[in-house]
């Protein structure tokens, strides 16, 4: 009986392991796919992940499996996987996602004012304001942006529907990416959320959401010029 115990718990422990690493893979991919540090159209390869990440197929497997289901990589049956282009589709889908989700969140967080959320989110942006129009801080920067989303989501006690979201808005992130470097872009970033700090501080609920609303469009908006640009990054 003992050996039978002893066999359970050093599978559960193999299992934690592997499941750990899965995941320590698939948030390191997916981080470097959001950045372009991997573009679209690039070839992984499992076994030369496994070594890189000094670590078995297993885990490389059931993160390319979370990456796919994200939509930003693509297998082929015996052939390859690759990153996915940034979808045009996908994208409009996970902007209204991410509009109608925040705009709610935002509400009710006005609704409440509670200063200590306030006072959180004005840390958050006095941190921003330091990188403002210094472009080689713009991965911090971005950091910033979305430590700011993840506290609005905190506020309402909606962590893990803040994770879900983002799991879902990779093609969105990678636009993102694309539209931060550009020459005013941070400021406006920044403004965007001092309207909405400022309206939840005020109590001001609908003032919050067109405010949020209003900062969620920007990116869209200058899409067509985006996918001019940068061709190759889209489908």
């Amino acid at each position: 009986m003992n050996d039978q115990l002893f066999g359970r718990s050093g599978s559960s422990r193999t299992s934690r392991a592997s499941g750990g690493a899965s995941a320590r893979i698939y948030t390191d991919l997916r981080d470097r796919i959001v950045r372009l540090e991997l573009p679209p159209d690039t070839t992984l390869d499992r076994s030369e992940l496994a070594v890189q990440y000094d670590v078995s197929q297993s885990p490389v497997r059931e993160a390319m499996l979370r990456l796919e289901q994200d939509g930003l990589i693509k297998s082929f049956p015996q052939s390859r996987t690759v990153i996915t282009r940034i979808d045009v589709s996908r994208i409009r889908e996970e902007h209204f996602l991410r509009v109608a989700v925040e705009t709610e969140v935002v509400r009710q967080l006005a609704e409440s004012a509670d200063p200590v959320i306030v006072t959180k989110l004005k840390g958050l942006l006095r941190l921003q304001e330091a990188l403002v129009g210094d472009v080689e801080q713009a991965d911090l920067f971005k950091q910033l942006d979305e430590a700011f989303h993840e506290a609005l989501f905190e506020g309402v006690d909606q962590v893990n529907l803040h994770r879900h979201i983002v799991a879902r808005s990779g093609h969105l992130a990678r636009v993102r990416t694309l539209d931060l470097p550009k020459k005013g872009k941070m400021r406006a970033v920044l403004e965007g959320h001092k309207a909405i700090v400022d309206a939840i501080a005020a109590g001001d609920a609908t003032a919050a959401a067109e405010g949020m609303c209003r900062h969620l469009s920007g990116t869209i908006e200058r899409l067509p010029g985006l996918r001019d640009e940068r061709p190759e990054c889209f489908s």
